[in-house]
């Protein structure tokens, strides 16, 4: 997880304690079962789109072709399989964790969209499967395929967040993901779709300046703590529990009216806009307070955007435009006032810490707020 979350992000508070996230939870709430289906029952499911085959997440389909007829001729050879790793999604529907390109050969080869190759020797007697596609099997080879159990190891989407996250973590054998992108995955539906339309905002672009990666999703977990906290509230986060609330916003938005997401959106962008305009590239940094444009840029303070993120998403356009100078003077004394500076660097997780900058800041700008 480690190199993934540190993927290169100009940031300052994401997972500075990757571990403080990684909660004890009752080992009877794990709630993995296992399943036995068939080859043909699960291919069936992928074509009715109940397996998400594409995650965000995940590598582009690598298997070469003879890569893909070997695991074939496993199963006409009736060698058993190693088992996948799945999880369910908030709409029921199946996200594979482990095993992605097992089970996209199965799906091509019982689809006939490659013939096998590479089982003949360089000399001799060609391989008796050598480029054939499924159909052109015989009856009993192309059952034998059908009918190979694969066994399912399930993450039910009832398991506590702190759980899922963990086992997605543990079982995923590609490469390392933040817990943005296991988030991503868990909860797809408007919520993702909102948090990437997003993160490609002019207006984000813009005040991002690159800081927060795409490629690790970092973007879009900060625009994700800005949804948690204009839809839910500062007050409803529970100390220490980042990774709960930010899920806790996404099952919210999954299931928000088009018109409430579009609202949200305004504001989120509005804020963008706003932020950019009155700090320029030193937005959300520490070094903002020198009110120097061409002062030396600190790293992205994701603290300083939940709360200026959210501040300036509740100050109307004509209360911004009526006094430019006097909201910039306002952020700036903030960041001069070492009690806030403190809350913005240290244990920013820690419940005192996220109540205290956001009634300080709430306080700063009390009269404007919506």
């Amino acid at each position: 997880m480690s190199n993934a979350d540190s993927d290169n992000d100009d940031v300052e508070g994401l997972d500075l304690e990757p571990e403080a996230s990684r909660k004890d939870y009752p080992l009877e709430d794990v709630m993995v079962r296992t399943e036995t289906r068939s080859a043909r029952e699960v291919v069936e499911r992928i074509g009715k789109g109940r397996y998400i085959m594409d995650p965000e997440f995940q590598r582009a389909f690598v298997w070469d072709v003879e890569k893909q007829s070997k695991l074939i001729e496993s199963c006409v050879m009736r060698i058993p399989l190693p088992v996948f790793y799945v999880a369910e999604a908030t709409d029921g529907r199946i996200i594979v964790v482990d095993g992605l390109q097992r089970l996209t050969t199965f799906s091509r080869f019982l689809n006939n969209e490659f013939k096998l190759s590479g089982l003949s020797p360089k000399q001799g007697t060609p391989h008796y499967l050598e480029g054939k596609f499924f159909k052109d099997l015989e009856p009993r080879l192309q059952e034998r395929i059908e009918d190979t159990q694969l066994v399912l190891y399930i993450l039910d989407r009832k398991a506590p967040e702190a759980a899922r996250l963990d086992i997605f973590d543990r079982v995923n054998s590609g490469s390392p993901l933040t817990r943005q992108q296991m988030r991503n995955a868990l909860y797809s539906g408007n919520a993702t779709q909102w948090l990437r339309e997003q993160a490609a905002s002019v207006e984000f672009q813009k005040v991002n300046a690159g800081s927060l990666k795409s490629k690790t999703m970092r973007d879009r977990e900060a625009i994700n703590r800005f949804a948690a906290f204009y839809s839910l509230g500062h007050k409803s986060y529970v100390s220490g529990e980042m990774d709960e609330f930010l899920a806790r916003a996404l099952a919210h938005m999954n299931s928000a009216s088009p018109s409430e997401l579009g609202e949200m959106q305004d504001r989120f962008r509005h804020s963008m806009k706003w932020n950019y305009r009155l700090f320029g590239l030193q937005a959300f940094r520490k070094s903002l307070r020198d009110n120097n444009p061409n002062a030396p840029r600190t790293p992205l303070n994701i603290s300083m955007f939940d709360v200026f993120s959210l501040c300036f998403a509740k100050i109307s356009e004509n209360h911004l435009l009526a006094d430019e100078a006097g909201f910039k003077n306002k952020v700036i004394s903030l960041m001069q006032d070492d009690a806030f500076v403190f809350q913005v660097s240290y244990s920013t997780n820690s419940g005192s810490q996220v109540t205290g900058r956001f009634e300080k800041a709430f306080e700063k700008f009390a009269g404007y707020l919506v």
